[in-house]
């Protein structure tokens, strides 16, 4: 299990971020679409969430097959290595299939292995260089208020501490909840999923941006070099939060 990986300034093409996607690669295709995405010179960062909920979980292992194409680990690849690792009959496994973890199990035990597998290779952190400075992705939260003390505690923090700190970046809502805005030292810009809002809510420097596109509403691309998102967004329309594992 990858803890942080780091990639480069793209000098070719744009770097986008997307929220949670939850089986609707479709719909995340439209999107791209709609951008122009380039995959020859484009780059799409995924803040995770990846499977589950939607009617295209298994087409997980074609997209991360992509070379331009990059994701991290979010509390739904958590839940589906946890439970067919340690828990697949119990309540770990219980909660993975209330939570639309379904199309795992309907798979051969062969795939499920090769599945699993391909989703606890995620890293749970990812940075990206860009002109103006580094951008951090994570599924949920950054529980700390330097940039620098969450890698290490993730990375060289000890087994407990990485454990209790993986925990927070993937299921954390506590920023969102408090609206805190004091924001994260030491990185340009944290991009986060995980709890669907109507439109992206700025924290700070921490963008949430799991605007629904796998419920009714639609797939956010940021633009990392300039912080833009993709369809501009709409000020009529509050950032109000839903509770959705």
């Amino acid at each position: 299990m990858s803890i942080l990986q780091h990639f480069p300034v793209n000098t070719a093409g744009r770097d986008f971020a997307v929220g949670d996607i939850h089986g609707h690669f479709t719909r995340l295709q439209s999107a791209l679409d709609a951008v122009n995405f380039d995959p020859a010179a484009d780059r799409l960062f995924s803040v995770g969430d990846l499977v589950d909920r939607g009617p295209e979980s298994d087409q997980v292992d074609t997209w991360l097959a992509k070379p331009w194409f990059h994701a991290v680990r979010g509390n739904h690849e958590q839940m589906a290595v946890e439970a067919y690792r340690f828990d697949p009959s119990g309540r770990v496994g219980d909660v993975h299939l209330s939570n639309g973890g379904a199309w795992l199990y309907a798979r051969s035990s062969v795939e499920q292995a090769c599945y699993v597998e391909l989703l606890a290779d995620l890293p749970l952190i990812i940075e990206v260089e860009t002109p103006p400075g580094v951008v951090g992705i994570v599924h949920a939260d950054c529980p700390y208020n330097a940039w620098n003390e969450f890698t290490w505690a993730a990375k060289d923090g000890g087994p407990a501490e990485s454990e209790r700190v993986a925990a927070m970046a993937q299921w954390s809502r506590r920023r969102i909840t408090a609206e805190d805005e004091s924001g994260i030292d030491g990185i340009r810009a944290v991009v986060v999923g995980h709890t669907p809002v109507r439109r992206p809510a700025i924290l700070g420097n921490v963008y949430h941006i799991d605007t629904g596109g796998w419920m009714d509403g639609h797939f956010t691309l940021l633009d990392l070099h300039t912080l833009q998102a993709h369809p501009p967004i709409d000020p009529k329309l509050s950032w109000d939060w839903e509770d959705r594992s």
